[in-house]
């Protein structure tokens, strides 16, 4: 069902059971796949491509130009996929000659006033909460969840399963499986309860956390920790996924948290 009182532009391509609400626009160079619901107010701008059974809230504008002053109208996408949520007034731009796309996944959720810059990379099942903001390019791997007001500095990565603390400033990247916090981002342990919450049994947990001691836990630098993850623990996923995500690193990992000493007059 289209409004009356919302704008489709005639060469837009929607889907089966589209509901487009009043006072949304929709540009020409868009695609909306079945039974998606756009609200009053959304804007979907040309380059948009969006999946099945999404919801874009009141004031969300998706495919917004790129924040980027090297950008010259290129055309670029921005790609959402199924059943994603994404509410009031978040932005996704989309790609520059960079990478040419932004990517959402799948069952993915995107809380009011985030922001997803240029040539990111979201993955699926992620939640980013208010006013997270990534810069461009940016890459989250599949079940990450930022806590609100997270800001992550452009060309980071954060790995599957990691979680972050509220006002977190990420300015390196986040491993796998990990809890992150404070100013700079650092290590505050295994997300175990997310975990859980995804199927991990006892036994795989302990062995994320067998390979979190080694990491960062034990005082190594990350090189010597990497040759112990091989020597000492034998070969299965978690291991893999660690080992492959900081040999993949072009921004450095973050450390783990070192508390600052009270100095001897304050004690």
């Amino acid at each position: 069902m289209i409004h009356p009182l919302a704008y489709v532009h005639p060469d837009a391509k929607l889907g089966n059971n589209v509901t487009v609400e009043p006072f949304a626009y929709i540009a020409g160079k868009v695609t909306i796949g079945d039974g998606t619901w756009i609200g009053p107010n959304a804007v979907i701008n040309d380059g948009a491509v969006i999946g099945r059974d999404c919801r874009i809230f009141s004031g969300a504008v998706i495919a917004g130009i790129p924040q980027d002053l090297k950008f010259r109208g290129e055309e670029t996408t921005a790609v959402i996929g199924d059943r994603t949520m994404i509410r009031e007034c978040a932005t996704v731009n989309r790609g520059t000659a960079a990478k040419n796309t932004t990517i959402v996944g799948s069952d993915t959720l995107i809380m009011a006033y985030a922001h997803v810059g240029h040539d990111c990379v979201v993955g699926d099942h992620c939640i980013l909460a208010n006013n997270v903001s990534l810069a461009g390019e940016v890459e989250l791997d599949d079940w990450v969840i930022l806590g609100g007001h997270t800001a992550i500095h452009q060309f980071c990565r954060v790995g599957k399963h990691a979680m972050t603390s509220g006002g977190t400033m990420v300015g390196k990247d986040i491993p796998p499986f990990i809890k992150a916090a404070h100013y700079p981002a650092s290590y505050v342990g295994v997300n175990t309860i997310g975990l859980r919450r995804r199927g991990f049994d006892a036994r795989q947990i302990e062995e994320i956390m067998n390979i979190c001691r080694i990491m960062f836990q034990n005082g190594y630098s990350y090189g010597k920790a990497c040759g112990l993850l091989e020597e000492q623990l034998p070969d299965s996923e978690a291991r893999k996924e660690m080992l492959d995500f900081f040999a993949g690193s072009k921004r450095g990992v973050i450390k783990p948290y070192q508390p600052r000493m009270k100095d001897q007059d304050e004690e």
